[in-house]
């Protein structure tokens, strides 16, 4: 007997323990030297010359969104296929996001749809790599440069992987990555600014930290002895250059993304492994549409979202979800339209059919268990469970 197997589950290990356990003895909580060697690793990784960590990958939009000085009466295209955060970010800086529907293929903006999209009011594209998959987000790139407005690249959900030979987070003026624990890597809580844009960057410092001027090269850091913390700079830490937020992220969080950057290669791998035995197991199933990954991508595997064939609907999915559920298999539907959102029918008076791709994808979408340390065992039942509740729901077509 298999017992539950949730939808998702973080990969802790004695390493992730034993650095909170450091930082706990060593009195510093924040601002200290493991959230500035997270920064550096995840900067590397992404390919940027700066990163910024901050409390959370939707802390990381919005900030970027204030630094690039976007707010009323401003336009942001971006996808209605995502989780909620990447329209919210742009409704808190008080812009509009202008929708654009999406590639049946890929599920990301559709890069046809964006150039057509792209008026007076537009002053930057929020392209989400949606599930962690990039494809056209060189496309979106280009349509960025050609217009003169910059490209912020929701990567929440792609750290790791690679699209024509570029790293995820480098498309952009500015990537974002998120640590909540389904991602790739956790913090617990905890989201990446990366970019090649230094002004971007001190901006975004800035705004993490209440406001906070930051210390020019050769300046003490903050817990030098003329830094904000040391016995003569308390004058500087209560000085604000700028409206700001408090999104920092803490020594704790920090020192657990170290150590899970550490091993990133092989949570990739082993969440690679879950990903090709869900594929051979299912690829046989016509009632099914895997997901396609472009031959020039190297996904690092944030989510496995299967999705009904066209000709099922939303209500066989929940019902096949349910009987998911009551077999103690984790289940989900990823993701519901953004523009459906109770509170954005409200705005903006967004009815059914608005984005017609957007919203046949959205309804026939599955997503399956999916974590570094599932077995084949585990893997066997889900796909086992999950055809049976096909050839049941099938059976009553």
């Amino acid at each position: 007997m298999v017992e539950e197997i949730p939808l998702s589950r973080p990969d802790i290990g004695r390493d992730e323990e034993r650095l909170v356990l450091e930082v706990l003895r060593s009195g510093r909580l924040s601002q200290g030297p493991f959230l500035e060697e997270f920064e550096e690793l995840v900067a590397d990784r992404a390919g940027c010359r700066h990163a910024v960590g901050v409390s959370s990958g939707t802390d990381g939009l919005l900030l970027v969104l204030r630094a690039l000085g976007i707010g009323p009466g401003d336009e942001v295209i971006t996808t209605p296929f995502s989780f909620v955060a990447s329209a919210n970010v742009i409704l808190m800086v008080g812009a509009t996001p202008r929708f654009v529907d999406i590639c049946p293929s890929s599920l990301n903006l559709d890069p046809k749809l964006i150039e057509a999209a792209i008026g007076p009011r537009t002053k930057a594209i929020l392209a989400v790599e949606a599930l962690g998959n990039p494809t056209h987000m060189d496309a979106c790139a280009a349509i960025a440069g050609r217009h003169e407005i910059p490209l912020i690249e929701d990567c929440c959900e792609a750290l790791g992987t690679t699209h024509k030979g570029r790293r995820c987070g480098s498309f952009g003026r500015a990537g974002v990555f998120g640590f909540y624990p389904n991602k790739q890597i956790t913090t617990g809580e905890g989201g990446m600014i990366v970019t090649d844009d230094e002004r971007l960057a001190d901006a975004c410092r800035s705004l993490r930290n209440q406001g906070r001027p930051i210390p020019r090269r050769g300046e003490p850091g903050p817990h030098g002895p003329n830094g904000p913390h040391g016995p003569r700079g308390l004058g500087t830490w209560l000085a604000h250059e700028r409206l700001g937020y408090n999104c920092r992220l803490s020594e704790l969080n920090a020192a657990v993304g170290v150590a899970q950057m550490r091993r990133l290669d092989d949570l990739i791998a082993a969440r690679q492994r879950v990903a090709r035995s869900y594929m051979s197991r299912l690829m046989g199933r016509e009632e099914l549409i895997l997901p396609t990954v472009d031959s020039e991508t190297a996904m690092s595997w944030f989510v496995f979202v299967v999705r009904l064939a066209t000709g099922w609907g939303r209500e066989e999915r929940d019902r096949i979800i349910q009987s998911l559920h009551r077999h103690d298999v984790g289940a989900a539907n990823y993701f519901p339209c953004i523009h459906l959102q109770p509170y954005f029918r409200e705005l903006f008076e967004y009815a059914p059919g608005a984005f017609p791709i957007a919203e046949s994808v959205s309804s026939r979408t599955i997503a399956l268990p999916f974590s570094t340390q599932m077995t084949e065992r585990e893997i066997g039942f889900v796909v086992q469970t999950l055809e049976l509740m096909i050839e049941r729901e099938g059976m009553g077509r």
